[in-house]
């Protein structure tokens, strides 16, 4: 027996189960993804349910969109696993799972016998996946939220303007970042387990997510011990490369090689700059971006951001309008990416953002909305008890 969904099963992970104990950010994206591509996630809430069902605004007619982004093709559960009944019902859901995935507090599950050891002994065949804020040993006590690992991580200080305060970004992007390592982790581990046949315990947290989110900045650090600053707009390595006022608005323009300025100062009508010794290399331009930048943005305050838009895209020149998020999402549509799709059917189908994989023969599904909470509490027990009669 399969949980039921709207459609048949479908999708590279269909087969899969995974027993969802997470809530917030981090965990409900990668459970999220992984049911895109068919796994069937069971999402164990507390009674007050996912803290993020209580985030708004915004909403959609009085459910959290916050909650919605992040949960759809999953079937919703109630335990407490304090009383004795559900944690039983807990553990059923364990033992029928492939993968576990919690991001409680490091010893929080040890009461109830869902800590790593006790999963490892009595469930060998689960991968367990666990996320922290800031791992199990110094940081064990830490609360894991996004906008703290982006102050610790060193993010915020290399954003915004040089003579500003540091800044956030504007979404919780090492949640997000450390829900998709989590998720190839958790397809690693079952690759792994489809050849050996055990589970695995796998560790992540937001902290070591960021540092390795941040890429070359870290890295920089790491190699050669640069530390690096806020540069508002502009790359460390790169220039031009950011936001250039024309003559209504910004426009981006990424410039990563020399046959690209060459191509840009030509369009631009500046085309001796390209000839100047002093910005002809990406070093040059690097080392005299006082100079360069107000001769580049003379010769952009003769066209609007569209035209310039339209003029350097011809000539294969990266650059970008800044838009809005209505925007952005109305531009990929303009594009053919169909970002938006409906999840469900009927009266529950809500309006979601696309999961960005495209599959040639298993596509990923979008069956079942975000679920009410406790909403197939009672089609989950009956899978279960169909799963323990027939052994």
């Amino acid at each position: 027996m399969t949980l039921p969904t709207t459609e048949a099963p479908r999708g590279p992970l269909s087969g899969v189960v995974i027993a969802d104990f997470t809530r917030i950010l981090a965990g409900p994206y990668c459970t999220m993804l992984l049911a895109d591509m068919g796994a069937t996630v069971i999402k164990v809430e507390g009674p007050g349910g996912d803290d993020s069902r209580q985030w708004i605004p915004p909403h959609r007619d009085g459910v959290s969109t916050y909650f919605l982004s992040v949960n759809r093709n999953k079937h919703s559960v109630v335990l407490d696993l304090k009383d004795p009944a559900d944690l039983e019902t807990a553990h059923q859901i364990v033992d029928s799972a492939d993968v576990f995935v919690e991001n409680f507090k490091p010893g929080g599950l040890e009461r109830f016998g869902l800590d790593a050891a006790s999963v490892a002994e009595r469930w060998p065949h689960v991968i367990h996946a666990s996320i922290t804020g800031f791992g199990t040993e110094g940081g064990r006590t830490m609360p894991g939220y996004d906008l703290l690992v982006q102050g610790m991580s060193g993010f915020m200080s290399v954003t915004g303007n040089p003579d500003g305060p540091p800044q956030r970004a504007g979404v919780a992007m090492f949640d997000v970042i450390t829900g998709l390592h989590t998720a190839i982790g958790i397809l690693g581990a079952l690759h792994e387990r489809a050849q050996s046949g055990q589970g695995q315990h796998l560790q992540l947290d937001l902290l070591s997510s960021a540092l390795s989110g941040l890429v070359n900045q870290t890295t920089g650090y790491a190699a050669c011990g640069n530390v690096p600053q806020r540069l508002g707009n502009d790359h460390p390595s790169l220039y031009p490369y950011g936001p250039f006022p024309t003559s209504d608005k910004d426009l981006i323009i990424t410039v990563g090689n020399d046959n690209q300025f060459a191509r840009l100062v030509k369009t631009l009508g500046v085309a001796h700059l390209a000839e100047d010794e002093r910005f002809a290399t990406m070093k040059g331009r690097n080392n005299h971006r006082d100079i360069l930048r107000p001769m580049l943005v003379e010769a952009l305050s003769t066209g609007t951001a569209d035209e310039w838009f339209t003029k350097l895209q011809a000539q294969g020149i990266p650059c970008a309008p800044i838009l809005n998020i209505d925007e952005g999402v109305q531009y990929a549509e303009r594009l053919g990416l169909n970002p938006v799709v409906e999840t469900g059917s009927g009266e529950e189908a809500v309006p979601t953002i696309k999961n960005p994989m495209s599959f040639s023969r298993t596509p990923v599904g979008y069956d079942k909305a975000p679920p009410a909470l406790g909403a197939d509490q009672a089609s989950v027990l009956a899978w279960l008890e169909e799963r323990r009669r027939h052994g």
